[in-house]
């Protein structure tokens, strides 16, 4: 009977060393494969990277889960093998982190209009950003475009309301750039510059408590001749922000536009003493020349 429990308990034991010996050797490829990102002098800067490549490939035979598919296909776009990346990333269920390495793969190889359409189905916001950037001063329209599919896509997530917001605030920015093309007084300018006016208006009120939409909303009331929607939303982003130069003498501007030349000045002094190089400043001092 000893006998009998002195084997089993070696077979025990066994089979936990072994266990232990593979969670060590697994830890060991981790670490081998976040060497690139590692301190120098750090156990994973020790580690050869061909290390942790093999272990995981063995892996991906034994069990081809899906940190071991990501890992995989990560290590293989560092590396510039962009087919075995892909060949790993569609491996991988429908998810984020699959979008986001197919749009990488797409990228490295130059296909930008793939890239950008994984980058949205992820959604990356700064990739897409990076993308609206480079688009925005030469075809607006078109950065308008895509600043709305990703407004769309935000909204269809539990994403907080101040980065729905922000794609809003965009969205009224490029509509902007757009209405600077058009004949000046034309139909289609002040088509887009109400729909900047509904874009701003959008992020005002998802972001409530945000300055800088408020007073991109009243300026672009003020640009719409809607001097009284100006002055409520100046309002709100000097209660939002009191220490806003921008807002108080964007309330400057309204008194000025309204012909109260004393408030505008009121107005003018107190922005100064908040900021006197501020955007809005500048603007009270014109209309006040």
């Amino acid at each position: 009977m000893k006998r009998r429990y002195g084997f089993a308990r070696a077979v025990v034991i066994a089979v936990v060393t072994a266990f232990l010996a593979v969670l060590g050797t697994i830890q060991l490829a981790s670490y081998a494969l976040s060497a690139p990102a590692a301190s120098a002098g750090t156990l994973p800067a020790r580690v050869p990277v061909s290390f942790g490549v093999a272990i995981y490939r063995a892996l991906d035979r034994v069990t081809p889960a899906p940190y071991v598919e990501a890992t995989l296909a990560a290590n293989a776009l560092e590396a510039g093998a962009t087919d075995e990346a892909e060949r790993h990333a569609l491996r991988l269920p429908a998810s984020p982190e699959r979008d986001e390495l197919l749009a990488r793969i797409a990228a490295a190889r130059g296909d930008r209009a793939l890239a950008l359409e994984y980058f949205l189905a992820a959604p990356d916001v700064d990739a897409v950003q990076s993308v609206v950037s480079a688009l925005a001063p030469g075809d607006p329209a078109a950065a308008y475009d895509v600043e709305r599919t990703l407004n769309a896509r935000l909204s269809l997530q539990a994403i907080h309301p101040d980065a729905v917001a922000e794609t809003y605030w965009r969205m009224g920015e490029l509509a902007n750039r757009r209405a600077w093309r058009e004949i000046p007084a034309s139909r289609a300018q002040g088509d887009w510059l109400r729909r900047g006016m509904e874009h701003f208006q959008s992020a005002v009120d998802l972001a409530p408590l945000s300055g800088k939409f408020a007073i991109s909303a009243a300026n672009q009331a003020m640009q719409l001749d809607d001097v009284r929607r100006a002055k409520a939303l100046f309002d709100r982003a000097t209660e939002a922000d009191p220490a806003s130069a921008d807002a108080v003498a964007g309330l400057g501007v309204v008194a000025c536009r309204q012909g109260d030349r004393s408030s505008a000045l009121a107005y003018l002094v107190r922005a100064r003493s908040l900021d006197p190089h501020a955007l809005m400043v500048r603007a009270l001092e014109r209309d006040l020349r």
